[in-house]
């Protein structure tokens, strides 16, 4: 299967709009809580900055008098701690308020990203699941999601109470010493060069590591899909060494990534003390030796000299998350970003009333497309008459995969398509479902042009049975019910019983209530495609697809099967890919294909008489591969 362009571009640089977009996605949906927030971490910080400031008092105005005193008073000390206890508190309070916050906050967060991730991606054409592993798609959902999480509740608020805190510091430590302030800031130079190396190392390994676990993700998918393949095949220990070349790669830029990061503190930890012995030599002559400083001063300036250098360490910190997590936004927005499929369709499709040929308020059992013109529409009763008009198509333009294809299906005709593999048998279904669309030439429906009918209603009025059933997690009910969620119990019962699926459901424990797991289980391959001939018989449709419906079952049930089918065929258009020839003897035409084309065409007994491809294939000349 061809593969699309990679969801995440290889760039270790913090993409500027793609940060802005997620700050928009949680300021807008949280505006008042967003600003308590900011306001918290604000008042926070300065609470911070004061508490180190107040060193200098405690030390100059309420400590020194008290030791050079011979008659102590407390009391102005005792004040002084209450006030600052005060303030702790108050920031205590406030610290815990913006925390709760942000829990509601990044949690809301994320579940509206998840909502519009999937709402778009129900949104996106068949061909971008074709074109995608799913396993990267799902890794979006979790991995990409989660470091969005930890980047919403961790880095951007320490990054918001770093930057207040650096620059309420700076001013604070500009304010009790100049020549000191230089100090610092000399070793912080040196802490952004450090730091800018090791981000630049870091980062792109960080992105790398994401695509790599995107990738694994992406294999182990594939693999739990075929694991039947696999164990047939006997082809484990293939399987477990290309697992372990994926899961080496991950290994490599996982550690790579986090060799760099961890380096990251403790240079940054050791260039802060140097920084702050250096402060204290200096400072501690300047106060001693020249008595241009009092110790209080000198202790103030120290503790903010290391609250200036943590938020430096911080912010340091948690760039590769903040990189690593921006990386994960982009591929969030790549997806969001995807077009939608399109549907320029008008024509729509309506109850029909037959004795006033006009639309019905109540459901007759009757359909009619509603084609307008200008200010005005006409009816068009649905009949199921579907016509190819030189049709070609291909998947990409490099490779086309139907080659001038004409044909047409006249109301309650039986059409069957039969021809190797690739020969183009399921292209002509997917065709007339417009999950893709022609390059060239037409189908019409009823005489109407399919692109002209919107999509919604035209996949209403076909009904599908896929060779690979698939039922959801849910019970037998729910899962008839995916075709008509307005069903009774007993339409229902009733779809059951036109699939000869009635018979054994009613057997089980539960009944119709009998709860079933993704892949169908307990059901066996037979009784989960009967349940899948009932979803289309309660559809209730005028044209009906068979894929290959009965390739996978043993003989005895496909006798059970095809009653069913026969059944729901009846009075219907239906085209139907066979594997089995002996399902299609009855058929009102049959199409032998090969290489994207129609190379013969007839009933039954007309191609036995030529002796062409399908007497071949019917005789066991040749066999469908």
């Amino acid at each position: 299967m061809s593969r699309h362009r990679a969801m995440l571009p290889p760039n270790s640089k913090l993409d500027k709009k793609v940060l802005i977009r997620l700050l928009k996605y949680t300021v807008k949906n949280y505006k008042i809580q967003t600003v308590i927030v900011i306001i918290s971490i604000f008042i926070s910080a300065i609470i911070s900055v004061v508490s180190s400031i107040f060193m200098k008092s405690l030390i100059d105005d309420y400590i020194a008098p008290l030791i050079l005193s011979s008659n102590p008073n407390f009391k102005p000390l005792q004040d002084a701690l209450i006030f600052i206890g005060t303030i702790y508190l108050i920031g205590t309070l406030f610290n815990f308020l913006f925390q709760k916050l942000l829990v509601y906050i990044t949690q809301g967060t994320t579940k509206k990203i998840r909502d519009d991730l999937f709402e778009k991606m129900e949104r996106l054409p068949i061909k971008y699941f074709d074109t995608h592993p799913h396993g990267e798609i799902m890794s979006v959902y979790t991995n990409d999601i989660d470091t969005l999480r930890q980047v919403i509740s961790q880095s951007l608020p320490q990054f918001l109470s770093s930057l207040i805190s650096i620059i309420s510091v700076f001013i604070s430590m500009l304010v009790l010493s100049f020549p000191l302030t230089l100090i610092v800031v000399f070793m912080v130079i040196i802490m952004q060069i450090v730091v800018k190396n090791l981000m630049v190392k870091s980062g792109s390994y960080f992105i790398k590591q994401q695509n790599d676990l995107a990738k694994e993700n992406g294999f182990i998918e594939e693999m739990m899909e075929g694991v039947k393949v696999i164990k047939v095949f006997t082809y484990e220990d293939k399987a477990i060494e290309r697992f372990k070349e994926i899961n080496d790669n991950l290994f490599d830029s996982s550690y790579n990534a986090n060799q760099f990061a961890n380096m990251l503190f403790p240079i940054l930890g050791n260039i802060g003390n140097i920084s702050y012995v250096l402060t204290a030599f200096i400072g501690g002559l300047i106060a001693i030796k020249f008595n241009a400083m009092s110790v209080g001063t000198l202790a103030s300036f120290l503790t903010l000299n290391r609250s200036f250098n943590m938020p430096i360490m911080q912010v340091s910190q948690q760039m590769n998350s903040v990189i690593m997590a921006m990386a994960g936004a982009q591929r969030i927005f790549n997806l969001m970003d995807e077009d939608s499929e399109i549907d320029d369709g008008k024509v729509t499709l309506v109850n029909y009333d037959e004795e006033t040929n006009s639309i019905s308020e109540s459901f007759t059992g009757k359909w009619a497309w509603k084609h307008p013109h200008d200010d005005k529409f006409n009816l068009v009763p649905l009949k199921g008459d579907v016509k190819f008009n030189n049709v070609s198509f291909g998947y990409n333009d490099n490779k086309i995969v139907l080659h001038d294809v004409d044909l047409y299906a006249e109301p309650g005709q039986k059409i069957a398509f039969v021809g190797a593999t690739g020969a183009g048998k399921t292209t002509i279904m997917n065709l007339i479902n417009r999950f893709y669309d022609v390059q060239k030439g037409s189908i019409t429906y009823d005489g109407i042009d399919v692109k002209l009918i919107k999509k919604d209603d035209l996949r209403k009025s076909l009904g599908i049975v896929l060779q690979d059933t698939h039922l959801f997690s849910g019970t037998i009910k729910e899962n008839i019910k995916y075709a008509n969620q307005n069903a009774t119990d007993d339409e229902v019962i009733k779809a059951a019983k036109l699939a000869n699926a009635h018979q054994f459901i009613k057997h089980l424990e539960n009944g119709y209530d009998t709860h079933l797991s993704s892949d169908g289980s307990p059901l066996s391959q037979g009784q989960k495609q009967l349940i899948s001939i009932a979803r289309a018989a309660l559809a209730n449709s005028p044209v009906l697809i068979l894929d290959e419906a009965t390739s996978s079952i043993d003989s005895r049930t496909e006798k059970i099967v095809q009653d069913g089918m026969d059944k729901l065929m009846a009075n219907r258009t239906t085209f139907v890919i066979a594997h089995r020839l002996s399902t299609i003897k009855n058929s009102n035409a049959i199409m032998v294909m090969d290489k994207g084309q129609i190379i013969e065409r007839g009933n039954h007994k007309s191609l036995l008489d030529k002796k062409g491809r399908y007497y071949e294939l019917y005789t066991g000349a040749i066999e469908i591969d």
